[in-house]
């Protein structure tokens, strides 16, 4: 069953109420309501749309968009929302139905289009199975989730160079939805999109600099494909790509053993991921924590990752300093 199903009745509810009036009058010179799928898409739209946009996310900071379970006030908050942004690749694997429930009539805009995305070893859903890198070999287990994104990978994002198409990608359907302040949202991305470069190019440097043999990571699940194909690192997912995965006892055994054998120092646990796998892991292996990383959302405000660009920093200072203590 899948995780929207939980509080369909409730949807289906809101849905038969949808005539009711709600606020969805939208007047020139109000920021344009906006919402966002997740945390990181909230804020590269807050980056483009500055305060011409009022952005809210569906699921917020330090949330899991794999165990999101769509309530009537998330329903409501669509359905009064004039453009959507979402990451499309089928992470929001529960979002045609909260649209369909919610009536949604505005506009979406698909964070992703246009990237290369990374394909997953054929057989491979996005709930099944590790890869250990490009080429390595792969541990196949299904645990029966009904989370599964299909052959591709959605967690482009981490690779800055995508996160660029992303800010065009919301550029544009701002512009295409508001086109009175388009010259705007262009100028707002243009000036993003120079500090996306610039970080970007300072993490290449960064990473090649880490010796070839310090360069593997282990990880709580597979969200950081496109960070590792970027810059140049080798990540070991204790679960497959969704959350909710579970390893089994032959999986967690083999990966004890390759850690022991690789000598892996460090493992890192995820905002978003319960911590108990890893602290086994740790345990049996001797390999330290090395830190904690920001995958699929944004920490609160106030936080190490409370914005993309903060998120990037943040894993990349934390994995440096493990690996470089390796």
């Amino acid at each position: 069953m899948s995780n929207f199903s939980l509080n369909r009745r409730a949807l289906l509810g809101l849905a038969l109420s949808s005539a009711l009036p709600v606020s969805t009058v939208w007047a020139a010179g109000q920021p344009l309501p906006v919402v966002a799928s997740f945390s990181i898409l909230q804020d590269l739209t807050r980056q483009v749309g500055g305060d011409l946009v009022s952005v809210s996310a569906l699921v917020g900071p330090d949330g899991d968009a794999h165990v999101f379970e769509p309530t009537p006030q998330q329903a409501r908050q669509l359905q009064q929302a004039r453009v959507l942004v979402a990451n499309g690749l089928d992470f929001e694997s529960w979002l045609p139905r909260l649209k369909k429930a919610a009536g949604f009539k505005g506009q979406e805009i698909v964070a992703s289009q246009g990237i290369a995305v990374r394909a997953l070893p054929k057989g491979q859903g996005h709930d099944h199975g590790h890869v250990h890198g490009a080429g390595a070999e792969k541990h196949d287990h299904d645990h029966g989730h009904g989370h599964n994104h299909g052959p591709n990978d959605p967690h482009a994002w981490q690779d800055v160079k995508n996160a660029i198409v992303y800010v065009r990608n919301i550029a544009k359907g701002l512009a295409t939805a508001d086109p009175a302040n388009a010259s705007q949202y262009d100028q707002q991305a243009t000036q993003y999109i120079a500090r996306l470069t610039a970080l970007d190019t300072s993490l290449r440097q960064r990473f090649a600099a880490v010796p070839a043999a310090r360069r593997t990571v282990v990880s709580t699940h597979d969200a950081f494909g496109y960070f590792a194909q970027a810059y140049g690192l080798h990540f070991v997912p204790v679960r497959g790509l969704s959350t909710e995965s579970e390893p089994s006892a032959r999986d967690m055994a083999a990966l004890v053993k390759q850690v022991r054998e690789e000598r892996i120092g460090a493992i890192f646990l995820e905002n978003i991921s319960d911590p108990r796998l890893l602290e086994q892991l740790s345990r049996e292996t001797g390999a330290a924590i090395g830190g904690r990383l920001y995958s699929d959302a944004l920490s609160p405000a106030g936080g190490p990752a409370a914005t993309y660009i903060d998120m990037v920093e943040t894993n990349a200072s934390t994995l440096l300093k493990a690996l470089q203590a390796g």
